[in-house]
C-alpha cells in the first residue's frame, strides 16, 4: 500500500493481510512502547518496534493503543441474544450474526460460547441438551470471519442425559476442546447461600416468594438424589482430562479441597472462584483462575460470593470472561489498570485467556502470533474501542 488508509473505515471493510500501522502505543505483556508500529505479513504479526522518525506507513494510529484482540473463554450472550425475551426466541444464526457485531465492538477476536448440558435452574427458558447441541452446530457452522467462534462444553454434573450429548459432542469438537464441569444446586458453589437463588427466581422468573422457596427446595431434594451420577460424570471427565482429550476447567470451587480434587482428576482451569480461600488454592497449585468481569465492573458477585475486583487487585486472577456482558471486558480492564498496571490489567483479557483456552498463536504483541488488534482510546473513566483489526479473518 502506498497511501495511508482512515482508521474510521477498518471495521466496515475486510482488513488487508499486509500492513504496517504506525504511531500507536502498542501494550506488550510486560511493557509499553509509546511511539511504535506494528508490521503485519500475511496476517501475522512481522515485528514491533519503535517507529522510526521520518518512516511511513499505511495507518496512522494516532496514539491510540494498540492490544491484542480480547479473547472471551466463558460467554453466555448467546443464549441471551437468541431470546432477548423469554417468549421471543430468536433462529441461532442470525442471533450468531447479531452478537457478532457486539462482539467485535466490544474488541472481542476470539470467544468461547457456552453450551449448556444441562437444564436451568429457573422455570423461563430451559437450557436442554437439545439446545446446547444445536448453539454448538451453530458455531460449527458460521466459518471463517471477523471473529473466531469457539464452543465451551459445561456440563451439569448430576446430568446424565447431558453426559450422553456431550460424549456425542467431543469428537466433533474444535481442538482445544474445553469442557467446564458445574454443579448448582443450591446451597453449594454459586448459589451457597440458597436465599441467593430464592431472590433471582422472584427478580428473573416472576415467582413469589413462597414459590421459590418451595422451587428451591424441590431442587436441593431431586438433586441429592443424583449423587452416584455427579461421582460417575466427574470420573468420566477426569478420565478425559488424563488422556489429553479435554482441557478441564472447574466451575465455582468454593474451597481448597475442591481444587485439591479439581487437580487430582486432571483439571487445568479454576473458572469463577466463589471464595478467596479456593481461589488461593488454585494460584498455589498453579492454575489459571478466571473472574468475571461484570463482577470486577461492580466490585461485587451478584450472588454474594468474593469480589473479583480484590481478588485481581492481589494476583489472585490470571484471566477475566465476559460471562453475560461483552463490553464489560474493557470496561474492567480499566478498572484495574491502578492498581495492577496497563500491562497487567490488558494481560487478563488477551494473554490470560489464552492460556485458560490453550491458545498459543494469539494473545500477545509478538512475532509470529495472529495479527488480531484492536486500537483503544482509554477515555475517562471507560475506554473506547476505535478499530478492530482481525488478522486470522481471510
Amino acid at each position: 500500500m502506498s497511501s495511508a488508509v482512515q482508521i474510521q473505515s477498518w471495521p466496515l471493510a475486510r482488513t488487508p493481510r499486509d500492513y504496517v500501522l504506525g504511531h500507536v502505543r502498542a501494550v506488550l505483556p510486560d511493557r509499553v512502547i509509546d511511539d511504535s508500529r506494528v508490521v503485519v505479513r500475511n496476517g501475522r504479526i512481522e515485528a514491533v518496534e519503535d517507529h522510526p522518525a521520518g518512516a511511513s506507513c499505511d495507518v496512522d494510529g494516532g496514539g491510540l493503543l494498540c492490544i491484542p484482540g480480547l479473547i472471551d473463554v466463558h460467554s453466555d450472550a448467546l443464549e441471551r441474544e437468541r431470546a432477548p425475551r423469554p417468549s421471543a426466541v430468536l433462529p441461532w444464526d442470525f442471533a450468531l450474526l447479531s452478537l457478532e457485531g457486539k462482539l467485535r465492538a466490544a474488541a472481542v477476536t476470539t470467544v468461547f460460547h457456552g453450551a449448556a448440558f444441562q437444564h436451568k435452574t429457573s422455570r423461563g427458558m430451559e437450557r436442554t441438551v437439545g439446545s446446547a447441541a444445536e448453539l454448538c452446530e451453530t458455531v460449527r457452522a458460521r466459518g471463517t470471519g471477523p471473529v473466531d467462534h469457539r464452543v465451551l462444553h459445561r456440563l451439569d454434573v448430576r446430568s446424565e442425559e447431558g453426559a450422553k450429548a456431550l460424549a456425542a459432542q467431543l469428537d466433533s469438537a474444535e481442538t482445544p476442546v474445553l469442557v467446564s464441569h458445574e454443579d448448582h444446586t443450591p446451597g453449594i458453589g454459586q448459589y451457597v447461600d440458597r436465599r441467593q437463588m430464592e431472590r433471582y427466581l422472584v427478580g428473573a422468573d416472576g415467582m413469589t416468594p413462597d414459590e421459590a422457596e418451595q422451587h428451591v427446595t424441590d431442587m436441593i431434594a431431586d438433586r441429592g438424589e443424583l449423587l452416584d451420577v455427579r461421582e460417575e460424570n466427574l470420573a468420566w471427565l477426569g478420565g478425559l482430562a488424563r488422556a489429553g482429550r479435554i482441557r478441564l476447567l472447574g466451575h465455582d470451587p468454593e474451597s481448597a479441597a475442591e481444587i485439591s480434587a479439581l487437580c487430582t482428576r486432571g483439571g487445568a482451569v479454576a473458572e469463577f472462584p466463589t471464595t478467596e480461600a479456593a481461589a488461593v488454592a488454585a494460584r498455589e497449585h498453579g492454575l489459571p483462575v478466571v473472574a468475571g468481569a461484570p463482577n470486577v465492573l461492580r466490585g461485587h458477585s451478584h450472588a454474594g460470593n468474593v469480589s473479583a475486583r480484590e481478588l485481581a487487585s492481589r494476583g489472585l486472577v490470571t484471566a477475566l470472561a465476559s460471562d453475560y456482558l461483552p463490553s464489560g471486558l474493557l470496561g474492567a480492564v480499566f478498572r484495574l489498570v491502578g492498581d495492577l498496571g496497563l500491562p497487567a490489567a490488558i494481560g487478563l483479557v488477551t494473554s490470560g485467556p489464552a492460556e485458560v483456552a490453550g491458545l498459543t498463536d494469539r494473545g500477545r504483541l509478538e512475532p509470529g502470533l495472529l495479527a488480531d488488534l484492536a486500537l483503544i482510546a482509554p477515555g475517562n473513566p471507560w475506554p473506547q474501542v476505535r478499530a478492530v483489526l482481525p488478522g486470522g479473518a481471510e
